[in-house]
């Protein structure tokens, strides 16, 4: 069906975000307080006060992102989020969230058969901008931490370009690069499940964004401890040690 005339006041208000909010969601089209929202929270996450904070006070939002491939600039999409608040050393085991959303494209059998994620699941699951601003407004202006980041940032800044045309700006630290620096050649491929095995920590649910999260927050907890321990007070620290490794 051809798509109408830009001038058209339903499109047009569409692609700006100013669709009512009740229609919109029908849709699964972003809102423009979704859109203002996720805006707002992009916004001067790069302050340099935070880079002062304390180690042991510094609060975190370590997350996990399942998706249906490997890349999100050929189409891939993502299919749930977790994570789990961290402050300092203590991870706050009742601050945690998790969604599924839907993709609107398929989910490859060996995604499902990786995640247990099946289209029946994410075709009652909230579309993609509800789960971004919901995640979103869980994480705040928090520092966020990831195994192997890359793979989620790439998938966070496809997420907020296609429904805010906005880049994230929250500082990540990555796990995978700490125990590089921490450990340095005592892995092989310092895989999520390489290291929690090295951290006697106990592999369970893997594959699942917020068993996955909460795993990754034992091995950030541990890793605050031994930085701790070397001295590295504040987050300026620990990025003038990654600088170096």
């Amino acid at each position: 069906m051809k798509e109408p005339a830009q001038g058209s006041g339903f499109w047009s208000a569409l692609r700006r975000g100013g669709v009512p909010s009740a229609i919109a969601s029908v849709m699964g089209a972003p809102t423009a307080q979704q859109m203002a929202f996720i805006r707002s929270l992009t916004r001067e996450q790069r302050r340099s006060e935070v880079l002062r904070t304390p180690l042991d006070r510094l609060e975190t939002v370590v997350f996990d992102l399942e998706t249906t491939g490997f890349s999100a600039q050929h189409g891939d999409e993502i299919l749930s989020f977790g994570a789990i608040r961290v402050v300092g050393d203590m991870i706050m085991e009742k601050e945690q969230f998790y969604t599924l959303v839907n993709p609107r494209t398929v989910i490859p059998e060996h995604i499902t058969e990786l995640t247990g994620i099946t289209r029946e699941m994410t075709d009652e699951a909230p579309p993609l901008m509800n789960g971004l601003h919901d995640f979103m407004s869980f994480v705040g202006g928090r520092v966020l931490v990831a195994h192997a980041s890359a793979h989620d940032k790439a998938f966070l800044n496809a997420a907020l370009w296609k429904t805010s045309k906005v880049q994230l700006t929250h500082r990540v630290l990555d796990t995978m690069m700490l125990a590089k620096w921490l450990e340095p050649q005592q892995h092989q491929t310092y895989s999520l499940d390489e290291l929690l095995t090295y951290q006697s920590i106990p592999i369970e649910g893997r594959h699942h964004a917020l068993e996955d999260a909460k795993m990754t927050a034992k091995l950030w907890v541990a890793y605050v401890q031994e930085m701790l321990k070397r001295n590295v007070t504040n987050l300026a620290d620990v990025y003038a040690h990654l600088s170096h490794a």
